[in-house]
């Protein structure tokens, strides 16, 4: 997807690891939301309360899911996360990603 119609962006920043994640909220009219967002390289280690969707429209890391191996993605694929686990991410470029979330 490159282009969201008919939804609200929240101006406010989801700001992490000192501003080396950063994302901002997309809101569609039934409720559901995605965030847009830039991480530069590094290590980091993030908590899923929900199913996450991420895909990875460009750059290049390795994420280690829970119960898994360190898969490499690179842009244009994308892995899910399982609600309630934690995955790690060892961004080797700049990562440009969308996060869809799942009840």
């Amino acid at each position: 997807m490159s282009q969201f119609d008919n939804v609200s962006v929240t101006t406010n920043a989801n700001v992490y690891f000192d501003g080396k994640v950063t994302s901002r909220t997309v809101t569609f009219s039934d409720g559901t939301h995605k965030t847009l967002g830039i991480m530069m390289p590094g290590d980091y280690e993030f908590a899923a309360s929900d199913q996450e969707l991420m895909e990875i429209s460009s750059g290049n890391l390795d994420v280690l899911l829970p119960n898994a191996d360190w898969i490499s993605i690179k842009g244009g694929e994308s892995f899910e996360v399982p609600a309630n686990s934690s995955f790690k991410v060892k961004a080797s470029t700049v990562i440009d990603y969308c996060c869809s979330y799942f009840k």
